[in-house]
């Protein structure tokens, strides 16, 4: 017997008692994000490897250590896409998006990283993104970001996440501060944990946000990266600020919040959440302005984020936030009593699909007893079932079988069918 071929470890199906929620999650973002104005993009999931080496850079870890890279058939470079926002940029400018325009944009789908899979991080794993580009002030940066905070709201999340926001500077503040930051830190080396002393030589900014407490002890007598921010900088997160208190969205200032790809600057935001274990980021992006130039364009002010759909599915089902309707993917199921009745039922499935297109109604098939047919009219979680058998064919009437609550069983004409239904969901 041939051995059994399984799922790569990382890369996991979602089953159909699960991708309820995740289309409830998907559907809620959508509607927030076209209710923002925002347009969707669809990129492919393979790139030329030199897209994410020129802008996440050569020397991080997702380049280095957790890129699926292969060479194809014509000995071309190829990279499944690790982040999606060097894929937009790409587009973007490709299809003459971005220059002198103003764009609004959103993607969803898989994502792949070559990394120790865990609890909601998976080696495929899907995000939500959302890029915009040609907007210089702190007003888009802020809608970005009350823009997430509404999709808490509708998801009741709110009470559950943090928002922490940051300002990186420019890339001259930045290369300052990071001078001083390898001075300070090269005389304490010792007391570095393993990851900080080798993100030391290749993206320092990384060690500030390092989860080890002895990392963190060494960083409280570390330079101040608020010294070395320029005016313009702070003056624009300045006003980023006054924006997110106009609109009510809580935040905390963490100094030490930086992204770990190269091309964030100014504005860097993350939300955060305990309900999962150890804080955990759920959603995080920032300003990057030098990207859309770093990759061939012209300059070109952008911002944008990303967010973890399994973390948040999980947070979903962890907090039991999931609305009763999402878990029942039938209202009505409806079933032929005798062979004889099968045509009917297929008539009337029909029609009501025509009355009622929202309507979720699923057709008995494979016939069997009565007793079976119901048996899996309840498995489906239908709050009906629909009987037709000889009596009902001859009087041109269904029977209508309660299979929640305390309703009675009643019989109800085929005509009038649809506008009854039509008050019960």
């Amino acid at each position: 017997m041939s051995k059994k071929i399984k799922a790569i470890r990382g890369m996991n199906d979602v089953l159909p008692i699960q991708t309820p929620v995740w289309q409830y999650l998907e559907e809620t973002v959508r509607k927030t994000l076209v209710a923002y104005g925002y347009q969707e993009i669809r990129m492919p999931i393979l790139e030329q490897t030199n897209l994410f080496k020129r802008s996440i850079g050569e020397v991080t870890d997702i380049v280095e250590k957790e890129m699926y890279t292969f060479e194809d058939r014509n000995g071309d470079s190829l990279t499944l896409r690790p982040e999606g926002t060097a894929s937009c940029v790409r587009a973007g400018e490709e299809h003459g998006l971005l220059y002198n325009q103003t764009q609004r944009l959103w993607y969803m789908g898989p994502m792949f990283r070559h990394e120790r899979p865990q609890k909601g991080r998976y080696r495929q794993f899907h995000q939500i993104g959302v890029e915009t580009f040609g907007m210089q002030g702190p007003d888009i940066d802020a809608e970005v970001i009350i823009l997430t905070a509404r999709l808490w709201q509708q998801l009741g999340l709110s009470t559950a996440v943090t928002l922490q926001i940051n300002s990186l500077g420019t890339a001259d503040a930045r290369a300052a501060y990071k001078e001083q930051l390898v001075t300070y830190l090269k005389t304490r080396f010792d007391e570095l944990d393993e990851d900080s002393q080798r993100r030391l030589e290749t993206n320092p900014l990384r060690v500030l946000d390092s989860k080890s407490e002895s990392t963190q002890v060494v960083l409280n007598d570390a330079p101040d990266f608020q010294d070395f921010i320029d005016d313009e900088s702070l003056q624009h997160f300045s006003q980023l600020r006054a924006l997110l208190e106009a609109a009510g969205v809580e935040y905390e200032v963490n100094p030490r919040l930086v992204r770990g790809l190269d091309y964030y600057g100014k504005t860097v935001f993350e939300w955060v959440t305990d309900e999962l274990g150890a804080q955990g980021t759920v959603c995080a992006g920032g300003r990057y302005d030098g990207l859309v130039e770093q990759l061939g364009g012209k300059p070109t002010p952008a911002v944008g984020f990303a967010m973890g759909i399994e973390r948040l599915v999980l947070m979903l089902e962890t907090l039991k936030f999931i609305p009763e309707q999402v878990n029942r993917y039938v209202d009505v199921y409806l079933m032929a009593m005798g062979d004889e009745a099968v045509p009917a039922v297929f008539a009337l499935a029909e029609q009501l699909r025509s009355d009622l297109p929202e309507l979720r109604l699923l057709t008995h098939c494979g016939g069997g007893s009565f007793k079976s047919q119901m048996k899996k009219a309840d498995k489906s979680g239908a709050n009906f079932a629909l009987i037709i058998g000889s009596d009902e064919m001859t009087a041109g009437e269904v029977t209508v079988k309660p299979m929640r609550g305390d309703g009675e069983q009643q019989r109800l004409s085929n005509a009038g069918l649809s506008e009854w239904l039509s008050q019960q969901f």
